[in-house]
């Protein structure tokens, strides 16, 4: 049986299923499993029910919410044992553990519902949707959608793996008209050979890695309407921005609106307002007041945010949830910009900074630009020790599988004018010294590509 694919990559996460259940950390009464997962919690003391994913009467998840229906029909909310605090922790939810290893974020019950709300209206769900889950709904609870979609009403369907052509089964044949997806998941969706045009227009959310201006241009052709939003497990479980359509660009070329759609954009309408603040100097007390960024687009901050979407805690660890805010304000440890709209823009984590000849590098720029290429499908860009500059970008990249078919057996030949078409789009500080052509990137289960995979393979070189 194959275990997801950032379980198998990683002991830490895989030692997180232990951690949650085995050795108690989220106190867990019940268990709801998957029969495909069940040897997970084996060893338990917890009861748990299985869902043999039947739907049929016999099945004991099917059995218990028949249960449910039952209490429910003889007692409606009256039958409520306890009454619902909306400070109250509603649903702990454990970090992928990409930076470091996986902590357990506890919400509130207003944090959630609000939240809920907020992607329901900013993605345009109504009664009349169809959602398809090709998002997992263990990545940060499925960016709170099961939630939104229930909260709207709408129709939802369910896949076990991410299977392109049955994907593309259901857009041509079910009337999907919502899903969401990483940036790499939507690469895959636009590259089957299924992919055409589907008979309702589609909303595709993207998160994780802002879009390039070819997976844009790519999901616009076969008419799915890409929006991109941001967010963080920590904060309600997803996203709290989102990029809006601006007029003035309806008739812009794609290369000049993919720069905007590339944007973190404005906070959401059942969120408190996006600041982007100085970081604190070395030495620095987090005590500090916060200062924010002028709005030019240029100066780099880091993304801090407040209020009811915002996490209650780190579960059980009150010494990471203190150095999570600052006076009040959750720190992302997004570095990025302020426009002068408003609008965010990401451009890195704090960890990806690359810092060359003293100058600092986004990883994400680099990376957008090396997208521009015609015949590179996905790049990631990490630091590399420089014997003179201290640190300079490498990039793996993976080839086109039919616009770079003409660089087989000359991927040296390829990295060459990869550089070179670097130099024209980036100052010198931030075009790669190295290219590696590479047949996959390391990945979460989510579609999260694993730098520290990456730099662990540097590290060797």
């Amino acid at each position: 049986m194959k275990l997801p694919t950032f379980l198998v990559r990683s002991t830490d996460q895989l030692g997180t299923i232990i951690l949650i259940f085995s050795k108690g950390h989220s106190e867990s009464k019940l268990i709801l499993v998957d029969h495909e997962y069940l040897h997970l919690i084996e060893g338990t003391n917890i009861p748990y029910i299985v869902s043999k994913d039947t739907g049929r009467r016999g099945d004991p998840y099917e059995e218990f919410l028949s249960e449910g229906r039952r209490y429910s029909a003889e007692k409606g909310w009256a039958g409520l044992s306890v009454e619902a605090d909306e400070d109250a922790g509603a649903v702990l939810c454990y970090t992928s553990g990409t930076t470091g290893r996986p902590k357990g974020v506890l919400t509130t019950l207003r944090g959630s519902y609000l939240a809920a709300i907020g992607n329901a209206f900013e993605a345009r769900i109504t009664s009349a949707s169809t959602y398809l889950w090709i998002l997992p709904m263990f990545h940060a609870a499925g960016w709170t959608f099961p939630w939104s979609t229930t909260f709207a009403f709408a129709s939802q369907i369910t896949m076990r793996t991410v299977d392109y052509p049955k994907i593309w089964n259901h857009f041509l044949n079910s009337g999907v008209t919502h899903y969401c997806g990483a940036p790499t998941v939507q690469i895959g969706i636009v590259n089957d050979p299924s992919a055409r045009r589907p008979p309702l227009k589609i909303t595709a959310v993207i998160a994780g890695a802002a879009p390039t201006a070819h997976l844009i241009g790519s999901l616009e052709k076969i008419g799915i309407k890409p929006i991109h939003v941001y967010g963080l497990t920590e904060v309600t479980y997803g996203p709290f921005t989102r990029n809006h359509d601006q007029a003035h660009l309806a008739n812009a070329s794609i290369e000049e609106r993919s720069k905007y759609m590339a944007r973190q954009g404005h906070a959401y309408i059942s969120a408190d307002l996006v600041r982007v603040v100085h970081r604190p100097e070395e030495g620095e007390e987090r005590s500090e007041k916060l200062v924010d960024v002028p709005r030019d687009g240029k100066t780099m901050g880091e993304i801090v945010t407040r209020g009811n979407l915002v996490m209650k805690e780190y579960f059980k660890d009150p010494e990471a949830t203190k150095n999570a805010f600052r006076r009040g304000y959750f720190s992302t440890g997004d570095l990025a910009v302020m426009h002068p709209d408003g609008s965010v823009a990401v451009l890195d984590r704090s960890k990806d900074i690359i810092i060359s000849g003293g100058e600092n590098a986004s990883s994400l720029a680099i990376e957008q630009e090396l997208a521009s290429h015609p015949d590179v499908l996905e790049v990631s860009v990490i630091a590399r020790l420089h014997p003179k500059w201290g640190e300079r970008p490498m990039a793996f990249v993976i080839l086109h599988p039919q616009y770079g078919k003409r660089w087989a057996g000359r991927e040296k030949e390829f990295e060459k004018d990869l550089i070179k078409h670097a130099r024209g789009r980036l100052p010198g500080f931030a075009c790669p010294e190295w290219v590696k052509v590479v047949p996959e990137l390391p990945k979460t289960s989510t579609g999260k590509i694993l730098k520290t995979e990456l730099r662990k393979a540097v590290a060797k070189l």
